[in-house]
């Protein structure tokens, strides 16, 4: 960058300075402004993890070759204690070695599909007609008892597509960030304004019992299914698996003991609707398919991935400020914005710090979770190990000495500012770190809470963790556990703005006199009581 913009930023920076108590490194912020927006290596850092890995469904083969590689590379930069770190046990992994299926008649047709995780694959090349299955519970579902051998099974249950004239990716507005900006404080857990209504518990029970009911005859058509030799059942992705993308994750239980869960292949709208159509026409529907999967079982415990940069104060040197985000994702695609992008950006943060040669006065350590995709195992399990259970609210000696944590999985789109989790008293100090940023489009603190991601494991057990605001781009809309969640879809610009900005957090946050303020303690939740018992 030129040396006027950077004058004109000691400028700004001097004047945010005399208007915050905050204190600011701007020189060291300069540092990190040149070396993650003009020298970043985090697209190399993604393309490792995303072409190179493959999909990296825990305890998969992918994500084996994922953190394999995330630990030799921070190896390379120089960080210290880098290990897999064990959580606690997972289950199987598991890999999708061949996948075809295809319309022989009424004419051949290819079709895109992809099998559900964790189900079992067919033995060799199987050819059978389609049977549509018309049953709303479990007692209309046994008329179809003895029909099911060598069939490939489909709902009746036609996606309802919608032509949608918004484009799938957008940036905040500025209007809606200042809303975000003024958000007003959530009612504490258990308040008087935060309780169900009678209405409102009874509208959840009636939800619950038909996805209970649901889920009740479509166990019962599998359990069938396998029994009498049936080939597949054919899935619907949903109503935004059109246009050629088709989302696809789960397909059942992976703990070690259950059985290989039945061949469930998921399919895009149109092609589930065109062969529900022919088939509820009377047309004799022919498909052919071959799918192998590979389960693994020698290793069923679950492993993050574990790196540091100690640090040198001697009296905060045993303080931790902390960055993390999963590294594990769903098969169809190679997860490269849930969350390779995450991952990318974090490792990119510690590589920043080390190439500028900071030496923090906290230690700043950095975790790649795996299992966030299935209930944030991960770093739930690593917070359980080293700082407190949730289910008695004992902390461990790492609790006290535990500053902050930051966590990236919000896709690829820029940083626009940070959530508080609730904590307002860190309102006044992250919008001081934001300021040198405004340029860069980030400068929102909300009060606001962003859920399902590894933050809330370390919010759980009353310590500071924090998710940024990110541009959605087209995260819900195209690339969320779908198969367009690809190497392509990230932007390079996005992630760069990222990284310098995490980076300038982890080093305010390592430098600053006093560890972040922190919420009260949350009361013991035993597991199984709701919320995030782990």
């Amino acid at each position: 960058m030129k040396k006027s913009v950077f004058t004109l930023f000691a400028v700004i920076f001097s004047l945010t300075i005399q208007a915050q108590t905050e204190i600011l490194d701007t020189a060291m912020i300069r540092r990190i402004r040149q070396e993650g927006l003009e020298r970043s290596q985090v697209m190399d850092i993604a393309f490792q993890l995303t072409d190179v890995s493959g999909n990296r469904l825990t305890n998969s083969p992918g994500y084996m070759r994922a953190a394999q590689y995330a630990m030799q590379q921070m190896n390379s930069w120089g960080l210290q204690s880098v290990q897999l770190d064990p959580w606690g046990e997972f289950g199987k992994g598991w890999e999708l070695t061949k996948s075809y299926l295809a319309m022989q008649a009424p004419y051949y047709k290819a079709l895109q599909m992809y099998p559900k995780t964790w189900t079992s694959g067919i033995k060799g090349l199987k050819t059978g007609s389609l049977l549509v299955i018309n049953a709303k519970d479990t007692t209309a579902l046994e008329a179809y008892r003895g029909q099911l051998k060598g069939k490939l099974l489909i709902m009746d249950q036609p996606v309802n597509y919608q032509h949608s004239f918004k484009p799938d990716a957008v940036r905040y507005t500025d209007e809606e960030l200042d809303k975000m900006a003024k958000a007003a404080p959530t009612p504490a857990r258990g308040g008087a304004n935060n309780r169900d209504t009678a209405a409102q518990r009874r509208m959840r029970e009636q939800m619950a019992a038909r996805g209970g009911g649901a889920q009740r005859m479509m166990a019962l058509l599998k359990e069938m299914a396998r029994s009498e030799g049936a080939i597949a059942l054919l899935s619907s992705g949903g109503p935004r698996s059109h246009d050629g993308t088709v989302f696809a994750q789960g397909g059942g239980s992976y703990k070690a003991t259950d059985p290989e869960n039945f061949p469930d292949w998921v399919l895009g709208a149109e092609d589930y609707n065109s062969l529900l159509r022919l088939a509820k026409s009377g047309i004799n529907v022919q498909l052919e398919a071959e799918v192998k999967t590979k389960f693994y079982t020698g290793d069923l415990q679950g492993y993050n991935v574990i790196g540091e940069i100690p640090g040198t104060d001697p009296v905060l040197k045993d303080e931790v400020v902390m960055i993390g985000a999963h590294l594990d994702s769903w098969q169809a695609g190679t997860g490269a914005t849930d969350n390779a992008s995450g991952s990318a950006v974090m490792m990119e943060v510690m590589r920043i710090i080390k190439t500028l040669g900071i030496q923090p006065k906290r230690t700043i350590r950095i975790g790649l979770w795996s299992g966030e995709e299935q209930g944030l195992l991960g770093s739930r399990g690593y917070v359980r190990k080293y700082l407190a259970d949730p289910a008695n609210m004992q902390p461990q000696a790492a609790h006290q000495k535990f500053s902050c944590y930051f966590n990236i999985d919000n896709g690829t789109g820029k940083i626009r500012g940070i959530y508080l989790q609730g904590n307002e008293a860190c309102a006044g100090i992250f919008s001081s770190w934001l300021s040198p940023f405004a340029d860069l489009g980030a400068g929102t603190v909300t009060i606001s809470n962003t859920g399902g991601t590894d933050h809330q494991s370390f919010d759980a057990v009353g310590l500071p963790g924090f998710q940024f605001i990110q541009d959605p781009i087209e995260y819900d809309t195209r690339t969320h556990h779908s198969n367009m969640d690809v190497y392509d879809h990230l932007i390079a610009a996005d992630l760069k703005q990222m990284a310098t900005i995490v980076a300038s957090f982890v080093y305010q946050a390592a430098q600053r006199e006093q560890k972040l303020p922190r919420k009260p303690m949350p009361a013991p939740r035993p597991a199984g009581g709701g919320g995030l018992g782990f």
